[in-house]
């Protein structure tokens, strides 16, 4: 049985663990540090039976916006947790935060044009659109979709 519930500053290590062991993209403590300090309703984690962290979502509110939206910096979940909906679960948690907490218009997030699990994920499942194509956007010169996903008309 996995529980998903909101992460806690003791969960930040396990996090970054979990980032590292599934993603080319990994992030300093300090960034971990600064989402939990500023959004602390948009950090989620997958806890399995024995503690142990299996996923997360690591999620912040876009500053300066003219629309409020939230941007996924970061998901993760454990390959040997994968399939189980877990990811689809961290995310609905964070959209449903983003909307009730701090009235989010859309909620945005980048995914490598590479990733086809992710994009299913996201496109298929979860019901982002691709907002426009950025080149280059990851430091290995790889090209991100830009996706977005309107939160007013889906029920976060």
């Amino acid at each position: 049985m996995v529980c998903i519930r909101r992460a806690t500053v003791d969960d930040l290590l396990e996090m970054q663990s979990c980032n590292l062991s599934c993603l080319p993209e990994n992030y300093q403590m300090k960034y971990y540090f600064y989402h939990i300090l500023s959004w602390p309703q948009l950090l989620y984690v997958a806890e399995d039976a024995g503690s142990k962290i299996v996923g997360y979502v690591l999620a912040k509110m876009e500053e300066d916006a003219t629309v409020s939206h939230g941007h996924i910096t970061s998901l993760a979940v454990l390959r040997s947790h994968r399939k189980l909906g877990l990811a689809t679960r961290l995310m609905r948690a964070a959209e449903h935060d983003m909307v009730e907490c701090f009235d989010a218009e859309y909620v945005s997030l980048h995914v490598r044009k590479s990733n086809r699990a992710a994009f299913h994920l996201y496109s298929e499942t979860l019901g982002f659109k691709v907002n426009e194509i950025e080149k280059k956007y990851y430091a290995d010169d790889e090209d991100a979709y830009d996706m977005r996903k309107d939160l007013k008309t889906h029920a976060a």
